[in-house]
């Protein structure tokens, strides 16, 4: 989720970024009708910021950026759940290698960029996740990075 992540890679430019979001709302959708879904998709926002700058509970709750945030998602009917994760020195890595279990203390890898939080949504199609995503506050200085939910 570094510098060089899915962020900066799939909205580079506009070009890009239409075609890209076109072919998957499109892929997405063809695999809807395959599954005979007929609402809409889950999406899995993961709320990527650089934990030295992180605001507080409290100045997250007093931010107009954040409250308009809230009332737009819950305006859509989009919210399914969400949570704010603890920061990364509260972290613990479990890895099994050779049958045996490794334990680890700290995030998987060494990255500036860490996953803050965790948005769910359910939307139309991922244009629709794309624009609750963008009025995320963290987009304007971190990123958000959208995952379709396996049905």
């Amino acid at each position: 989720m570094g510098s060089g992540g899915i962020c900066q890679s799939i909205f580079a430019s506009p070009t890009t970024k239409t075609s890209v979001r076109r072919q998957r709302s499109r892929r997405l959708l063809d695999r809807d009708r395959l599954v005979g879904h007929d609402d809409g998709m889950k999406y899995v926002l993961l709320i990527c910021d650089d934990e030295t700058t992180s605001p507080t509970m409290e100045e997250i709750a007093a931010d107009p950026a954040y409250r308009a945030f809230a009332a737009e998602v819950d305006r859509r009917g989009a919210s399914i759940g969400g949570a704010r994760l603890r920061p990364v020195a509260d972290a613990t890595t479990v890895r099994i290698r050779n049958g045996e279990t490794l334990v680890s203390d700290g995030p998987f890898a060494e990255t500036k960029d860490f996953i803050g939080g965790i948005d769910i949504i359910d939307c139309a199609d991922l244009d629709d996740a794309i624009a609750i995503a963008a009025r995320h506050p963290y987009a304007s200085w971190g990123c958000i990075e959208i995952r379709p939910v396996w049905e």
